[in-house]
């Protein structure tokens, strides 16, 4: 095994015959896998209490003591259903020898669990000093689209990093970088506006956002592409947010490193769809700002001018993330794109609604509904669709301004902050916006607690479709 593959936790490896057989077993399976085996290795599973439950794993030693054979349990059709990943989560638990793969998925399943193997190599490392331990590697498998999955993997390890660097290391400067180094490695052009220049340039919001920090608001505008439809994705990078003059409470604080994870989402899907090389004009709209408190934070009361003209009344400082947004979607659907997609940690009501493993998406287009929840189900990427309510409409709108950043009362929240987000786009016909949490709480199969990149495999599955690609 070359020094190379054993570095790139992505890398399959070349057939050799030094690899160890690797089986997925299913629970119900089980006794006719076992009965395929020879009498010593029937013996050595029943001696170990192998049941094939799910993430069991099973090492085999052959007559001299070597590792000959290794198998993971994917348990029972209800623990499939409920997990995902089995054998990326398994990954850290294999010694790290070289592994050739047997199993009897279909195509669907098996680029699931090839993309778990790939992300079950991931952990965050930037600030450890000692190295990591080596890992399990895979003989390539024949069938699958392995750049395919390897473009997705890079995509969502993007995203994660980003969003698990602190804000001390990821402001708005340092995203920028982040969103430059992408554009350099796929030959995308990178326009950004900084500072009093988002004034000149009508993008009022993102300015009144961001001027309370030392670190300057921008907007970062990547060009990819010079033809086919156009794709728009607009990400939410407030790099951290304190709640502003409506100051967020210490225990509220502490995970707002992550609030620019839409831009990171739509980082990593941008990642995909290039490294794919999709014949499409895909533009990136990430508006980044600190919400920070200073002399001249805006205050609530106040009332902001939007790029689209209406006016909005500014009821609480936190409720940010919807500002910067207007501006983008304003500027994104002046273009009349195909479709656009908005992503962003925005709301707390999303959480309660589904919790942090499922990302709900709002869209009036029936069509692009129906094959994000198509994909969602074909890629186990969950998403569930909430209303756009039209009884609603009056919540965001207080009589003094033409909306209201922060209705009273606080109930449906996640859909009164979706509704605000539709007025500001009135001329693309297929728009989307998502309210993800962009954190997996606690460590799960191929997913370490930390940054989760969510909704970007399912858009990645369902966009084509969607543009007739």
């Amino acid at each position: 095994m070359s020094d190379q593959s054993m570095n790139d936790p992505l890398a399959f490896t070349p057939e050799t015959s030094t690899a160890v057989d690797l089986h997925l077993v299913d629970s119900e399976n089980l006794n006719s896998w076992t009965d395929m085996q020879p009498k010593r290795m029937r013996a050595w599973i029943e001696s170990v209490g192998f049941k094939a439950s799910a993430g069991q794993i099973l090492l085999a030693p052959d007559a001299d003591g070597r590792l000959s054979l290794a198998a993971i349990g994917r348990g029972t059709a209800q623990d499939r259903a409920a997990g995902r990943f089995l054998l990326g989560g398994a990954r850290s638990k294999l010694p790290p020898s070289s592994y050739r793969l047997h199993h009897q998925l279909d195509a669907a399943a098996l680029d699931e669990e090839l993309l778990g193997w790939q992300l079950g190599g991931y952990s965050f490392r930037t600030f450890r000093r000692h190295d990591a331990k080596p890992l399990a590697q895979m003989v390539a498998p024949s069938g699958p689209d392995l750049a395919r999955i390897r473009a997705i993997a890079e995509g969502e390890i993007l995203t994660r990093d980003l969003i698990n660097t602190p804000a001390s290391h990821m402001g708005p400067q340092e995203l920028e970088t982040a969103m430059r180094d992408l554009a350099t490695q796929h030959n995308a052009e990178l326009e950004v506006i900084t500072g009093e220049d988002l004034l000149v340039q009508n993008l009022p919001l993102i300015h009144a956002v961001g001027r309370a920090s030392p670190r300057a608001p921008r907007l970062l505008d990547l060009r990819w592409g010079t033809s086919g439809p156009r794709l728009t994705l607009v990400g939410k990078g407030v790099c951290f947010d304190t709640g502003g003059l409506n100051l967020k409470p210490g225990s509220s604080m502490g995970l707002m490193k992550k609030d620019m994870g839409g831009a990171a989402t739509v980082m990593g899907l941008a990642h995909m769809i290039m490294a794919q090389g999709w014949p499409v004009q895909l533009r990136v709209l990430i508006p980044a700002v600190e919400n920070a408190v200073s002399g001249n934070a805006m205050r609530p009361g106040d009332i902001l001018t939007s790029r689209k003209g209406l006016s909005i009344e500014v009821n609480n400082t936190d409720a940010e993330g919807r500002l910067v947004l207007a501006d983008a979607l304003t500027l994104g659907d002046e273009e009349n794109p195909e479709a656009m997609i908005c992503m962003a940690t925005l709301t707390g009501a999303a959480r309660v609604a589904v919790g942090p493993d499922i990302a709900p998406f709002f869209t009036r287009d029936i069509a692009l509904a129906g094959a994000l929840m198509q994909a969602s189900a074909q890629v186990r990427d969950p998403l569930w669709q909430l209303p756009l309510h039209p009884a609603y409409e009056r919540k965001i709108e207080p009589g003094i301004a033409d909306l209201d950043n922060a209705p009273a009362g606080g109930m449906a929240g996640a859909i009164t902050a979706a509704l605000f987000l539709h007025r500001f786009v009135q001329t693309c016909p297929r728009f989307a916006h998502f309210d993800i949490y962009g954190h997996q709480p606690s460590a799960a199969p191929a997913r370490p607690k930390g940054g989760v990149g969510q909704g970007a495999r399912a858009l990645f599955a369902a966009l084509p479709a969607v543009l007739a690609l």
